[in-house]
């Protein structure tokens, strides 16, 4: 398919142009966990014309997954996350390349994965995690688009880890590791989808210089309510994360 009418809609934007176009397609994302929140984000990234995704994820794909990880369907279930999804990812972009990281990654792990990507999409559910990936990305100054969702409840933050501003850290602490899971408490579907669809609009964003107002800020969304809000995320004095780096 021509490229130019594949991204029409995108090169229609002033702000994209053809010559953004170009620069996705000379990018790449890291993305972590391929549940509720990466399935969509892979998609949209890959449909957007990204040149390079990165998915890591160790889990296989249960039943209960299927509601709110589109991209799986039920002949998937019991395959690995990883292997399903660059099937699915190759099939709606046959440009975009997709490398696989079926494990569980160590920050030092983390760090060599950011370091070959222009942004880093934080999908996963579990906190200890999540602090990793934020201590990945602050080492090597790659952007972050952290992403969470449970009931009816999402939020976003956005780091652009510039070494100015706060890190993922500065927002939680070792105190807050006992998050409830969605696979303990339940979650709307589309609440997962919603969040990741944010995610890779910010992380479009990102990869084409684009400002944005979530940067450095924590956006809520209540699903029951329909409200959203966003407060601004401070430089914890003396983080461990941040303040050293």
């Amino acid at each position: 398919m021509n490229d130019a009418l594949r991204f029409a809609r995108h090169i229609a934007l002033p702000q994209f142009g053809t010559r953004g176009q170009e620069r996705l397609a000379q990018s790449g994302a890291l993305i972590v966990g391929l549940g509720g929140l990466g399935s969509v984000a892979s998609l949209y990234l890959a449909n957007a014309g990204i040149g390079r995704l990165l998915i890591n994820d160790f889990d296989r794909v249960d039943a209960s997954n299927l509601p709110r990880q589109l991209l799986f369907r039920a002949d998937d279930v019991s395959a690995f996350k990883t292997e399903a999804t660059a099937v699915r990812l190759r099939d709606a972009n046959p440009s975009v390349r997709v490398n696989t990281l079926n494990r569980q990654l160590g920050v030092d792990a983390l760090k060599v994965a950011a370091r070959d990507c222009d942004v880093v999409l934080d999908c996963t559910d579990n906190f200890h995690t999540r602090l990793l990936i934020n201590e990945a990305c602050v080492a090597t100054r790659k952007p972050l688009v952290s992403g969470a969702a449970i009931r009816f409840e999402g939020q976003l933050a956005v780091f652009p880890n510039r070494g100015t501003g706060p890190c993922y850290r500065c927002l939680y602490s070792d105190e807050d590791e006992n998050f409830e899971s969605c696979a303990g408490q339940g979650i709307l579907a589309p609440v997962a989808g919603t969040v990741g669809t944010m995610q890779a609009t910010e992380a479009l964003k990102l990869l084409l210089g684009l400002d944005s107002g979530l940067s450095d800020r924590l956006w809520v969304y209540d699903g029951l309510s329909g409200a959203t809000r966003s407060v601004a995320i401070q430089r914890k004095p003396g983080c461990p994360v941040c303040g050293a780096a």
